[in-house]
């Protein structure tokens, strides 16, 4: 009895994860799967890794729209970055696939991948300290709707 209660606990436990969007990355590998498409959405807005261990990030963009239009990427800011008014700077950066390059927004910067169109894909590597690190896809427009949470533990 108990351990049909434990494995329904459980599976009830991993539905609530998957329902509120939350992925656990692979600890042995810390490797983080992101996928982007034409309706302006990441597959997944959470993700928790290990802190001081290096983590590969995937990143493949689903869509069908040209990059022109819908280009996708994945920015992982430092913890408490401010998401919009990153976003807002990043609109004005279109010869630098919309990464900032004055100081005061590379240094917000942890990682990113390229600009993709469809059918790309990019794998970044990167390590993080405690703490949660916002991520968002900095095309003009997309930060609102296009972005999420690193934890690292």
């Amino acid at each position: 009895m108990k351990i049909i209660m434990k494995s329904k606990f459980i599976t009830f436990f991993a539905i609530l994860l998957g329902a509120a969007g939350v992925a656990l990355a692979d600890h042995h590998g810390n490797k983080i799967e992101i996928t982007a498409n034409d309706t302006m959405q990441f597959n997944s807005k959470a993700f928790e890794v290990a802190a001081g261990k290096e983590v590969t990030l995937v990143f493949k963009n689903l869509g069908n729209l040209p990059k022109a239009a819908m280009g996708h990427n994945v920015v992982i800011l430092k913890p408490g970055t401010a998401t919009a008014t990153y976003g807002m700077a990043a609109v004005s950066a279109a010869a630098s696939e919309y990464i900032p390059q004055d100081d005061a927004n590379k240094a917000l910067v942890v990682a990113h991948t390229k600009l993709l169109g469809p059918g790309e894909e990019d794998t970044i590597t990167f390590t993080l300290e405690p703490g949660e690190y916002p991520f968002v896809c900095s095309f003009p427009g997309h930060f609102g709707l296009m972005n999420g949470v690193i934890t690292a533990k």
